[in-house]
């Protein structure tokens, strides 16, 4: 028996979205430092490489995997940037939450994108699904501050299709009368789920499009052996909502944890000196956290000797915080279970575990919260103080040892030590 053509599909219409991030880690990049944004930003700086990159760096010819030598050539004002794996992965969960805010059937299909189906949600009055959809993407982009390419259409299939449709910043519907004119130009190499082999293979028996695949008969599937999952495109092709979403949160998405490491030459057993690296670590890691709109509920801080021997302590907050001098107050009362006076270091490391978005912090009913609460809000105004004036332009008096020897060397020479009445905050750097 014949399958129905794309024009009579008796079946209930559903809703399905596909959320891509627009260059995502580069995007990332330019929502951490805003004077980024417009610029020729690529990662991989540590691997040589191009690994991703902005469509202002695209625009000048950057590809995937250039060499940093050929890259300033095409493009000698670009940005170049190690890639942080770590802040893309944190950035990926928090979309993953925004769109569950929306509807609790999210595909985590990648650390970029994500599928999502609305089919079922409650509209508020007067609200179309396509209107839905389009307030998810604009949700999105405001608390991200990142773009995203975003498709509505009958299933996984043609919403990948959609979201691919305009980019950067599109939003397309794709609706059943309109399937035709979509696919028609689609080449069949470009098709989500279809191999460079098995294109090859479809191309050689005349499938040039994806428009020439959906409209074969179920004959020349059987006759062309055509295998589950090819078929399943073939029938999503047509219109049928056939690849069911899987919404089990990804274990691997979900990193749950920050870290901060900084190793130190020569080694050293002075303790002021490498509690202070310490607290920096803190410092960076909390103000990463703050970023991200996270706290923490645990955290792990260790200390590497010179012969590469690890001493560590893991500990359960009394509240989650992303406040440094929360944490360096309980720090303070491990830090001798890792620290030996006969001992050289050379590397000292924090992690910031167990994360939750700030607006999920439970407060108690002590006080103690309010103060954790009062300490993050100074940190924040810091926050907005070294993104006006610099990296580490304000910063807590235990990590000005670890900042003489390293950042102020080499960037603030002739920098003189103000002490400012602010609470929590011990120093700051006036040029």
């Amino acid at each position: 028996m014949n399958s129905p053509r794309l024009s009579s599909i008796p079946h209930k219409s559903r809703y399905i979205l596909h959320i891509d991030g627009d260059a995502f880690f580069a995007s990332v990049e330019q929502a951490k430092n805003h004077k980024l944004k417009g610029k020729p930003v690529i990662t991989g700086l540590e691997r040589g490489i191009a690994a991703a990159f902005s469509y202002e760096a695209k625009a000048k010819g950057v590809t995937r995997g250039m060499r940093i030598g050929e890259i300033k050539k095409v493009c000698p004002e670009a940005i170049l940037l190690d890639s942080d794996y770590e802040m893309y992965c944190i950035f990926a969960r928090r979309m993953y939450n925004i769109v569950r805010r929306y509807t609790p059937h999210v595909e985590e299909y990648s650390i970029d994108e994500c599928f999502a189906d609305i089919t079922d949600v409650t509209l508020p009055h007067g609200m179309t699904h396509a209107e839905y959809a389009f307030n998810i993407k604009k949700d999105l982009e405001m608390k991200l501050g990142i773009t995203f390419g975003v498709g509505l259409a009958p299933n996984k299939v043609l919403a990948k299709v959609a979201s691919k449709h305009k980019k950067p910043a599109g939003f397309t519907v794709i609706k059943k009368e309109d399937i035709v004119s979509f696919i028609k130009q689609l080449p069949i190499h470009k098709v989500w789920g279809i191999g460079g082999a098995m294109s090859m293979y479809l191309r050689q028996r005349g499938i040039e499009t994806a428009y020439d695949f959906a409209i074969k008969d179920d004959a020349w599937m059987r006759v062309n052996q055509i295998a589950k999952p090819y078929k399943e495109i073939w029938l999503e092709f047509q219109g049928y909502f056939v690849k069911e979403l899987s919404t089990a949160a990804s274990p691997a998405s979900d990193i749950g944890s920050i870290m901060k490491s900084r190793t130190f030459t020569p080694a050293t057993s002075d303790r002021q000196f490498i509690f202070s690296q310490l607290s920096k670590n803190i410092e960076m890691a909390c103000e990463k956290a703050r970023f991200h709109g996270v706290s923490s509920r645990a955290i792990t801080f260790y200390l590497k000797t010179s012969e590469f021997r690890y001493r560590s302590v893991e500990i359960n907050l009394p509240l989650a915080t992303s406040s440094p001098n929360e944490l360096l107050k309980v720090v303070r009362q491990y830090f001798d279970q890792v620290y030996n006076a006969r001992t050289l270091y050379r590397t000292s490391g924090i992690t910031l575990r167990s994360l939750i978005e700030e607006e999920a912090v439970t407060r108690d009913l002590f006080g103690q919260s309010e103060i954790a609460e009062s300490s993050d809000k100074v940190f924040s105004v810091v926050d907005d103080l070294n993104k006006t004036f610099g990296s580490h332009t304000v910063f807590l008096g235990s990590s000005m040892s670890a900042l003489q020897k390293s950042d102020y060397e080499s960037k603030h020479v002739g920098f003189r030590e103000r002490r400012i009445n602010i609470p929590f905050v011990g120093i700051a750097l006036c040029m």
